[in-house]
Parts: structure tokens; C-alpha cells; sequence
């Protein structure tokens, strides 16, 4: 059976591979610039109404702090001295607590990845007992 059609050395088919293989990893490259920009976009307004719900939270807290420390005067008859020292010292404790929390987070051996760096140390005592071992051509029969 004959092909049909303008034949092509190989040489012409490699050089017009490696041609498309570039244009393909130039649009890969900027379709990945394209949908990096977008999500960094998407974190740009999910920062923006971060901080705008902060703006709006942080003034209803002390309302609510104030409306804790009328409560306490009100029902229990403290004086308002009183009542704010019990409400802003509960509300400090909290607060030195989740503070806390947050830094012992944010030290440096929380954040490494140890189940990685474990397995990561068992492929290289695996690949140099591999490399170490004497190879026996009786074996490989």
C-alpha cells in the first residue's frame, strides 16, 4: 500500500516537534500566569473582606464588652468600675490564651513537613542500600 502525500524527511519531523513542543510550553507558561493572576486576585478581595469584616467586628465586640460590663451592674448590683474589671480581665485572659495558641503555631517545627522529610530520608537510606549492594549475575538469571 502506497502513502499518498508530500513525504517528510525525519529531521522535518523532529525540528517541527521540538517547534510544537516549545508553542506548547509557551501557552502552558502563560495559562499559568493567566490563572495565577486570577487567584491572586481572589486572595487580594478575600483579604479585602477579611479586613472589612475586622473593621465592623472589632467595634461590635466592645459594644457587646460594654453591654457585658451594664448587665453585670444591672443584675448583680456591682458598681461599673467593678463590672468592667471582671468583664475586660475575662476578656484579656481569653485573649493572652488564643494569642498563645497562635505563636506556639507558628514556630518553625510546626511548619516542616516531618511525615515528608521522614520519607524523603527512608528513599535515600532505600536508594543507597540499592546502589551499595554487590550485584550478583546469578540473581538476575
Amino acid at each position: 500500500m502506497a502513502i499518498s502525500g508530500p513525504q517528510r524527511s525525519v529531521p522535518d519531523i523532529i525540528g517541527n516537534l521540538f517547534a510544537q513542543l516549545t508553542v506548547l510550553f509557551r501557552k502552558e507558561a502563560q495559562l499559568a500566569r493567566t490563572e495565577l493572576s486570577e487567584n491572586m486576585a481572589n486572595v487580594g478581595r478575600g483579604i479585602a473582606l477579611i479586613i472589612g469584616g475586622a473593621v465592623l467586628l472589632i467595634p461590635s465586640l466592645v459594644i457587646l464588652l460594654q453591654a457585658g460590663v451594664t448587665a453585670l451592674t444591672d443584675r448583680y448590683g456591682l458598681t461599673p468600675s467593678w463590672s468592667a474589671l471582671i468583664i475586660g480581665g475575662a476578656v484579656l485572659i481569653i485573649g493572652v490564651i488564643l494569642f498563645l495558641v497562635g505563636i506556639s503555631r507558628l514556630r518553625f517545627e510546626h511548619i516542616i513537613p516531618h511525615k515528608t522529610v521522614h520519607q524523603l530520608q527512608r528513599d535515600a537510606v532505600l536508594a543507597k542500600e540499592k546502589v551499595s549492594k554487590p550485584h550478583d549475575p546469578r540473581r538476575a538469571a
